[in-house]
């Protein structure tokens, strides 16, 4: 996990975060037992942190559950995400029905469509830059890619301490890809920054078992793929456009070595 990760929330908090998303359902007494941690304490942070509060819930029988599980397939993406599926389903549906069912996942997550127009296009923009991805993969690797998770217009907004606007992220057994569109053909510093500012709440949502790799994507640019600076920082940020997306996936999954 990275320093800005570890700083977000205290370790204590993280650790009892991390057990209860790896869980399907934990009461305090086992929590405090597993992490060896005194109950009392455990029950203090249940009730008061931040991280709980957001992204945790007690159920009638006095167990906690994360909102969303931190292994696959990933419960509870669906219910943030304006559409949520395994690739091999987003590569059924026809641009028809996978458009409706973005819409209406829009409306159930609360995403704002008052630019209907706009976002129709930026949506369907979205989707064939997805599509000739996987097309690209298709012939690259084998179609173990199919099982990946796939979610659009992914909304972590809860409250005040942890939200995440991602346009697309792509799980796949080691690595959650965070996509940040835009169709734009030159590199803007500003919108580095987006696409990596949500980094640090997805590898605690989804957890040590998952690296997450932020990127940039220029829809109208082409035949570009590189890396640039996250603002003042040493970091970088793979910068691609559509047609080069695969270099993304191939520079952290190795596929055509």
């Amino acid at each position: 996990m990275s320093q800005s990760a570890l700083r977000l929330f205290p370790e204590s908090e993280r650790a009892v975060y991390s057990l209860i998303a790896a869980s399907d359902g934990l009461k305090a007494r086992e929590i405090a037992a597993r992490l060896s941690m005194d109950r009392s304490a455990v029950n203090r942070l249940l009730v008061s942190s931040p991280l709980m509060r957001e992204m945790c819930y007690q159920s009638s029988d006095y167990r906690w559950h994360a909102l969303i599980r931190s292994r696959a397939p990933h419960e509870g993406l669906y219910e943030f995400s304006a559409w949520y599926g395994f690739v091999r389903e987003f590569l059924s549906l026809s641009e028809e029905a996978w458009l409706s069912s973005l819409e209406e996942g829009c409306r159930r997550i609360g995403r704002n469509l008052n630019d209907t127009r706009g976002l129709i296009h930026s949506f369907l923009d979205c989707r064939r830059t997805m599509l000739a991805l996987f097309e690209d993969l298709d012939r690259m690797m084998d179609a173990s890619f199919r099982s990946w998770e796939i979610a659009f217009e992914f909304r972590f907004n809860r409250a005040r301490y942890v939200r995440i606007y991602a346009d697309v992220l792509v799980l796949t057994p080691s690595r959650v890809f965070s996509l940040e569109f835009k169709m734009k053909s030159d590199v803007d510093p500003e919108e580095v920054l987006q696409a990596a500012k949500y980094a640090p709440y997805l590898e605690i949502l989804f957890g040590a078992s998952l690296d997450i790799v932020p990127a940039l994507v220029l829809t109208r640019a082409s035949d570009f793929f590189d890396y640039v600076p996250i603002g003042s920082t040493d970091a970088l940020l793979p910068v691609s456009s559509g047609d080069m997306l695969f270099n993304v996936f191939n520079e952290y999954l190795g596929f055509l070595q």
